[in-house]
């Protein structure tokens, strides 16, 4: 009788168990009726795209003419001999600086020395005689013609002796100006003759740069106007102006030569130096800078993104000049919007965004020079 009342309890004691196989769907959580994929269920929400903002400054910027020069010495000349003879003694090397009048080489000059005094001799015997004949002619005992013979002669000397002077000061040779070495073209013991090249000389102070620019650009180029020029061997920027502008228009390549001079520039800056130059043809002042990496173009649109209240806000924008970091806005975003520059392109209107604390390094956008 009890393994019968057993047996009948089991079946009401197993539907009443919490097998969780039977648990009727009311009782399931919310986990389990999405893992069900049951109509109805919320997708998540977006989660926030990260970005790097920088805000939109004041600043100058200017349009540019650029093109590519060799730097060149504003003077640069040959030493020549202008005597003849054995070079004596070097007073420089290559790569010294030298100033105007410094002594530069010798040449012997004992042959010359000599003649020197063989011209003094002779111009002071002709003095002697002129000034006994000066006595002679004043008292009528001296023909007219044999007195102007010898005051001829005397002139004569006279300038055979300053000859000889000018030819000894000449065994030493000096700089025309001041400059540096650039070569050495003899060495002691040569035997040189006149307008033998003894040495190359150069000003490098300042620099020049050539360039030639389209006749078109004519009017926007003038005297004292600034120019920027990169170095090709270390991308070093070097502050310059324009010196001279060519008057005429050369037929063949319809250009103009415009000559730009570098006051300053690193020690290590030589002529033949090839670098970029960027002659400003209009500056802008006080206009609206955003970086340049923020702009881009979507679908025929220049686009910026704006970060407001932590949301991509989409804006076409209007450009103006730009450089190697900043664009110039004519329209589309205010100065002190913060714009973003590091993530823009993947972004939508209306994006939930995270500020990056790592935010990329600013420049200062005080004086641009775009194009």
């Amino acid at each position: 009788m009890t393994g019968i009342m057993a047996a009948a309890l089991m079946p009401l004691v197993m539907g009443c168990g919490g097998g969780g196989e039977s648990a009727s769907p009311a009782h399931q959580g919310p986990g389990a009726r999405a893992a069900g994929g049951h109509p109805g269920q919320q997708r998540p929400s977006q989660p926030p795209i990260p970005v790097a903002i920088e805000a939109a400054t004041i600043g100058n910027i200017s349009s540019y003419y650029a093109s590519t020069a060799t730097l060149e010495a504003e003077k640069e000349a040959e030493v020549l001999s202008r005597v003849s003879g054995v070079v004596e003694a070097l007073g420089c090397e290559e790569g010294d600086l030298v100033g105007q009048g410094d002594v530069l080489l010798k040449i012997e000059n004992d042959e010359y020395r000599f003649l020197l005094a063989q011209a003094e001799a002779n111009t002071l015997n002709l003095k002697d005689r002129y000034e006994r004949l000066k006595g002679m002619w004043d008292q009528k005992l001296v023909s007219a013609e044999e007195f102007q013979k010898v005051k001829n002669d005397l002139k004569s000397a006279e300038a055979a002796e300053g000859l000889a002077r000018l030819n000894l000061s000449y065994t030493s040779v000096t700089a025309p100006f001041r400059g540096r070495v650039a070569r050495r073209l003899v060495d002691v013991g040569q035997n040189v003759s006149i307008g033998s090249a003894l040495f190359v000389l150069s000003d490098f102070d300042p620099l020049l740069a050539r360039v030639h620019v389209p006749s078109k650009e004519f009017k926007k180029l003038k005297p004292d106007q600034p120019v920027q020029l990169v170095l090709d061997s270390n991308q070093a920027r070097l502050q310059g102006r324009i010196k001279l502008v060519s008057p005429i228009i050369d037929p063949t390549s319809g250009t103009i030569k415009v000559t730009v001079e570098i006051p300053e520039y690193p020690p290590d800056t030589r002529p033949g130096d090839f670098a970029e130059v960027r002659i400003v043809t209009e500056k802008r002042t006080g206009v609206t800078l955003v970086p340049k990496i923020a702009v881009f173009t979507d679908r025929g649109d220049q686009i910026v993104y704006i970060a407001a209240d932590s949301t991509a806000e989409r804006r076409i924008v209007e450009t103006g000049f730009e450089d190697d970091v900043y664009t110039q806005i004519l329209s589309g975003v205010q100065s002190g919007e913060s714009v973003v520059v590091r993530g823009q392109r993947s972004l939508k209107h209306g994006a939930p965004l995270k500020i990056m604390e790592d935010q990329p390094a600013k420049p200062k956008p005080t004086e641009r020079t775009g194009s």
